[in-house]
């Protein structure tokens, strides 16, 4: 008679669980690590680059009027914006003074015409004198000598009037040509010197994109190089530009150059003070640019994905920057020209990895 075994059910299933798990665990180990597709791009050394910069537009003619004459200003019949016509009044000082010298030069010029008519009839007189025997030759000579000073006294005394009555004229402000005021130097009731700016007055209608260039490229740019100059606020407003004025120097603090671009028929948006891009293709030192999606920043290093083509794993490699642009940055140290360099996922990557190329653009 055969015996039954009482053996509990729970002792048969743990190591029948125990099994079943290793053997998950062994088939898992056993799987290969999935192929992740990446975006990558073949780095290449460039030589050309378009070389993008700001500034905004500016006058070609911008004239900062001031009056020729000490006084206290009475009169501003403009301000910032205003438009205004050629020989139109926009400032003036109290002229009493200057009235004034006109007068008394009027009067000294009165004074002199006197003297010199009175010096007239006695030349006239002596001469007769002389021509009759009954004068001397010295008191004819002393009759010619008071006309002449006569005569002097009345020529400087007509020209002080003149420019007393001048002066009068330098006591307003009159625009030189049509334009714009764009600055306003001083107010009414302020006693400016000759020479300080009081109406700043610009030519709308000539117009120039000022910008500040590396000092790089500040030998290829010459007078006449054309620019492409893009409205910031609106980048489908573009315009052709020459360059018209460079800047004898470098900035000492930026090392950049200066330099102003005309601008061919600018629309009303280029109003001045806009921002504005002005792009032009440069020749640069070779090196490799990289897209901003490409660096990864580890442990205070920047880094790169770059791609093994005999193994299709990716490694990463440090490397150091340079000048950067809007969508890349310029890597001058740490990546050779031929490497492939991941472009997308990066913070997803590990060493080692396998991956599959999915073409993209060349850097």
């Amino acid at each position: 008679m055969k015996r039954r075994l009482n053996v509990p059910l729970s002792r048969l299933a743990l190591p029948l669980l125990f099994l079943a798990f290793t053997g998950c665990q062994n088939r898992e180990a056993a799987e290969p690590a999935p192929v992740r597709p990446v975006l990558s791009v073949i780095a290449q050394a460039r030589s050309e680059q378009s070389l993008t910069v700001a500034g905004t537009v500016q006058p070609q003619v911008r004239t900062d009027l001031s009056f020729r004459v000490l006084g206290r200003i009475i009169a501003r019949d403009v301000r910032v914006g205003d438009l205004v016509t050629k020989d139109q009044l926009l400032s003036a000082v109290d002229p009493t003074q200057l009235e004034l010298a006109v007068r008394a030069a009027r009067a000294n010029l009165n004074s002199a015409q006197a003297q010199l008519a009175n010096a007239q009839s006695t030349e006239a007189r002596q001469r007769s004198l002389l021509e009759s025997r009954t004068a001397s030759e010295a008191t004819y000579e002393s009759a010619q000598q008071a006309l002449e000073a006569a005569q002097a006294s009345a020529t400087r005394a007509e020209a002080s009037l003149v420019k007393a009555q001048e002066q009068v004229a330098y006591a307003q402000i009159r625009a030189d040509y049509d334009g714009v005021v764009t600055a306003i130097g001083a107010e009414v009731g302020q006693v400016v010197s000759p020479g300080v700016p009081v109406v700043t007055v610009a030519r709308p209608d000539l117009r120039d994109a000022v910008v500040d260039i590396p000092e790089w490229v500040g030998d290829q740019v010459k007078i006449g190089t054309p620019f492409d100059v893009t409205l910031q606020i609106n980048p489908d407003l573009k315009v052709k530009g020459t360059v018209r004025e460079i800047a004898p120097q470098a900035d000492q603090a930026t090392r950049t150059l200066r330099i102003r671009i005309a601008l061919n028929d600018p629309p009303v948006s280029f109003r001045l003070g806009t921002t504005v891009t002005a792009t032009v293709m440069a020749k640069a030192p070779p090196q490799i640019e990289l897209p901003r999606s490409a660096l990864l920043e580890r442990d205070g290093k920047t880094m790169v994905w770059i791609v093994d083509p005999a193994t299709s794993s990716v490694m990463l490699r440090e490397v150091k920057l340079g000048r950067s642009g809007d969508q890349t940055i310029a890597v001058t140290d740490g990546l050779e020209a031929g490497a492939r360099v991941v472009t997308a996922g990066v913070n997803s990557l590990s060493a080692g990895q396998k991956v599959r190329i999915e073409e993209g653009p060349r850097a």
